[in-house]
């Protein structure tokens, strides 16, 4: 997805719910913070964006986005990507992230503005989840130094997930982390 595309999704789905203001909550969130060129493959390859309502207790909302530009929708046939309208609960998320959300607002996204995560957020959040796409998300920035390490670790110290949750992310972060210290050494492979 692009920065365009998501600023496209952003204007619809505003214009469907009558709300300025869309949390992006999934990977896409990203493009609130770096232009399309900026970001490797892996982090602009989804065709979805996950778009929440911080005022929405029964996501209707959510509900009214999904049925108009969500997956197999006509939006969907005709342009090849989709929002897809979820709850804000949706996402594991670390402490304090509404206050470190990166306003995605142009001409383009008007009526509406994205919310989008900010990138360490998202990354800790879709380590969280844990399926493959979302490691290879994540290392995918970490490589192109795009975020830090250091930074994802205390984010992931603050997930309020099970404990066994936030210990699969924090340790993801430290063997990645001790994978590219290692391959930096000279006459040490990257594995």
């Amino acid at each position: 997805m692009t920065r365009d595309e998501l600023a496209h999704i952003l204007r619809s789905a505003s214009r469907i719910v009558g709300e300025r203001d869309i949390v992006v909550i999934g990977s896409q969130s990203i493009l609130g913070s770096f232009t399309d060129s900026e970001l490797p493959d892996p982090a602009i390859a989804s065709i979805e964006a996950d778009l929440a309502f911080l005022d929405d207790p029964d996501n209707t909302k959510a509900d009214e986005v999904d049925g108009a530009i969500g997956e197999d929708s006509l939006f969907h046939a005709t342009f090849g990507y989709y929002g897809q309208g979820v709850s804000v609960t949706t996402a594991v998320l670390p402490a304090g992230w509404r206050d470190r959300v990166v306003v995605f607002d142009n001409a383009d996204t008007q009526p509406g503005r994205g919310l989008c995560l900010d990138p360490h957020d998202v990354v800790v959040s879709k380590l969280a989840a844990g399926r493959e796409k979302d490691f290879e998300f994540a290392a995918a920035l970490l490589r192109a130094g795009l975020i830090d390490a250091d930074v994802l670790s205390e984010r992931a110290e603050t997930l309020d997930t099970v404990p066994a949750v936030r210990r699969r992310v924090v340790e993801w972060i430290q063997a990645f982390k001790a994978r590219v210290e290692n391959a930096d050494e000279p006459g040490r492979a990257d594995s």
